[in-house]
């Protein structure tokens, strides 16, 4: 499973216990799945060039990376995975906070193209796009970044955009919260929005009409430009 479908359930980890891919890092079934968000468009991004052998498949991850306005941003995030940074030795915008060259990387990774998917409120990709690359890049962002991007991803996934009501709810609970309990309470607060947008989703099927916002566009492409991911 590449990612789900939209409107779909998000499902149990059977390792973890959350939501499906909202364990990463730490869980490895989620980061596998969050992982398998990248590699199974890479894969594909292959077969069309009809390459085979690591060497062709190390000069389209070089021709790519240079190019990051021109590919899907799954893409261009499995093309900078196979090249090493030439200061840090690490895969090439994954390494430590402050290494230059990964940093350059990792801010040029935004250029790329954002395709929301059919029935999802636009900037839903974006969405995706930005907590994909903090969960896979954790060590470039704090904590709490992390913590409120991962679990909000399961949701994301399936469709689901956050109001600016409830974008300042999550706010409000993570700036409350003790550092002790507050991974608990930001949990409860996705909980509750992953019911509550099952729910309108069933409903929205019960009475026949579309369970996304009247207009959504079939496919909405973006780039937020390099260096800025929100």
């Amino acid at each position: 499973m590449v990612r789900p479908e939209v409107g779909a359930a998000p499902r149990r980890c059977a390792r973890c216990g959350g939501l499906e891919y909202g364990g990463a890092p730490a869980c490895a079934a989620c980061g596998e799945l969050v992982d398998g968000i990248v590699e199974g468009e890479w894969a594909a991004f292959l077969r069309r060039w009809d390459v085979s052998g690591a060497g062709q498949e190390k000069a389209l991850a070089e021709m790519v990376a240079a190019e990051p306005d021109r590919h899907d941003w799954r893409v261009v995030d499995a093309a900078l995975d196979r090249l090493v940074c030439p200061e840090c030795g690490d895969r090439l915008a994954r390494g430590p906070a402050g290494c230059p060259s990964c940093d350059l990387a990792h801010g040029f990774r935004y250029a790329a193209i954002e395709t929301d998917r059919q029935g999802v409120p636009p900037g839903n990709e974006h969405a995706i796009r930005v907590n994909v690359s903090v969960v896979r890049r954790p060590q470039g962002n704090s904590a709490t970044e992390v913590l409120v991007r991962r679990l909000l991803l399961p949701l994301l996934l399936v469709g689901y955009l956050p109001t600016t009501e409830e974008a300042q709810r999550i706010s409000a609970v993570v700036k409350k919260s003790p550092p002790g309990r507050r991974a608990q309470l930001v949990e409860q607060v996705v909980e509750t929005l992953a019911a509550d947008f099952s729910r309108t989703r069933r409903a929205a099927r019960a009475a026949g009409s579309s369970p996304t916002s009247p207009g959504t566009p079939a496919a909405t492409r973006r780039r937020s430009g390099p260096g800025r991911p929100r």
